[in-house]
Order: C-alpha cells, then structure tokens, then sequence
C-alpha cells in the first residue's frame, strides 16, 4: 500500500534492497509529499523506500497529517483484457477499507476512466498501471 500523499515521479533503482519487496505501485518510485499541500517535498531516498511507497507510515513521518487521514492506497488488476485493463483501488484507514472503485486503462490511448479521483491517486493508478504493463511485455517476450 503506497502512501495516500505520495506523488510518484520516476522509477527507483532497486539497489537500495538486496531483495526487492512486492511494492503496492508495482516497482520503486521515487516523489513528492502531498501530505501538507503548502509545502510539497522530495522526501530523503531511504524515506521513500521504506514509508512513501509502502505506507502506513502514521506514526513513523512527521509530515504525516493527524485524523482521518487515510493510511494507504492499493492497486490490483482484476481484468488484463488485450484493449482494456481493469483495476481495483482501495483507499484503506487502520487497515480497512474507508474508499474504493474501479479503473479502466484503455491499451490502445492510454486513457483512465473511472470516479473522479485526486490527481495523487490519479499518478499513483497510472504509475501501478506502468509497472505492470512494464512486466507484462516482459513476460511475454520470455
């Protein structure tokens, strides 16, 4: 589950584990914090590794807003069609649900049509999207 404030902006390199973890976006992104939208950061590559893109990191970031906050977003492929995927979202708070949807990923635009969404979650969808198509077409060319 990534951080419901997370913007990914670019791959990272998985040389900052030995093993890379299964990650909620797929592969290792590095960002900005949403968290205070008046003072939006490139949190320290480590902190992105280990809080931004897993999550749940409430009581573990200070920029980590108080409340309600929701504490994690994750993605799943539900249908891998030839023109279409579909993908499930789940915006979860202490480890239920609190928001859900689904997602269509058109393959031949590129487009995404479904809820209206924040544009943080609308760059979290699209960056899970790229690491899955990523590992798809490598795959099928094994």
């Amino acid at each position: 589950m990534a951080c419901p404030f997370f913007v990914p902006s670019r791959r990272l390199e998985n040389a900052g584990w030995i093993r890379p973890p299964r990650l909620p976006l797929g592969d290792p992104f590095a960002g900005a914090c949403h968290a205070q939208p008046a003072d939006i950061v490139e949190p320290p590559e480590a902190q992105q590794r280990e809080l931004c893109n897993c999550g749940y990191a409430r009581t573990r970031c200070d920029r980590f807003p108080g409340g309600s906050a929701p504490d994690a977003v994750r993605f799943s492929v539900t249908d891998d069609a030839p023109a279409r995927l579909l993908v499930v979202y789940v915006v979860e708070k202490d480890h239920a649900p609190v928001a859900h949807g689904t997602l269509e990923y058109s393959i031949s635009d590129a487009s995404l049509d479904g809820p209206h969404l924040s544009d943080v979650l609308l760059r979290q969808a699209r960056a899970f999207l790229d690491s899955y198509l990523h590992r798809r077409s490598r795959s099928a060319s094994v």
